[in-house]
């Protein structure tokens, strides 16, 4: 009975050690260096290029194998007014290129190799679209589910997410990130151009 017992015991401890090891909990914005305050509304964003940084938060995935760079942003909502959010986010590298993120639901289909997309109708009169027919390496529920998907973020609170660029981390980039929303009147807060720092 004992030995069940201390089995049942271990099984449980192991089973919380991976709970913990699951979880990824971001700090508040103004807590990341490179963050930027304008009115009220504290903004961070944070490459995740290195080995240790993506296995925090994608688990054995490291998207910068694939080409990918994800970017954490954090939102600090220190307004006292409701914020909605329709946030676009662009990466500006140190020369000035402009460069959309790619949405979670794309970057599952990345394989890191770069061919040619395969047409369903190879006439070149039609108009052409990607086979997407096989998921790559990159298809985790950490692309999607750790995405930045916030619509909203009450008075005093924080929100997080990721979002995605084709592109290795270049020291001087930073995001130009539109699309903050008093919620209330619908009236746009200013763009911010937040750098995009090592922590």
């Amino acid at each position: 009975m004992r030995r069940v017992a201390l089995i049942l015991l271990s099984i449980a401890v192991a089973g919380a050690a991976d709970k913990d090891k699951a979880r990824f909990a971001p700090g508040r914005a103004a807590s990341y260096a490179g963050n930027q305050t304008l009115d009220k509304i504290t903004i961070a964003a944070v490459p995740f290029a290195t080995e240790d940084q993506t296995h925090l938060a994608f688990d054995k995935l490291n998207p910068n194998k694939y080409g990918v760079l994800p970017v954490l942003v954090v939102m600090d909502n220190g307004t006292g007014k409701a914020l909605r959010l329709e946030l676009k986010a662009d990466l500006v590298t140190a020369d000035k290129q402009h460069m959309e993120a790619t949405p979670p639901e794309d970057v599952i289909y990345i394989d890191g190799v770069r061919k040619p997309p395969k047409l369903y109708n190879p006439n070149p009169i039609a108009v052409a679209f990607p086979k997407r027919d096989k998921k790559g390496p990159m298809n985790v529920w950490e692309i999607p589910g750790r995405a930045f998907n916030a619509k909203l973020i009450p008075p005093g609170e924080s929100v997080s997410g990721f979002f995605y660029f084709q592109t290795a981390h270049e020291p001087g980039s930073h995001l130009y990130l539109t699309g903050v929303k008093d919620a209330a009147s619908g009236q746009d807060y200013f763009y911010f151009e937040v750098p995009i720092e090592k922590q």
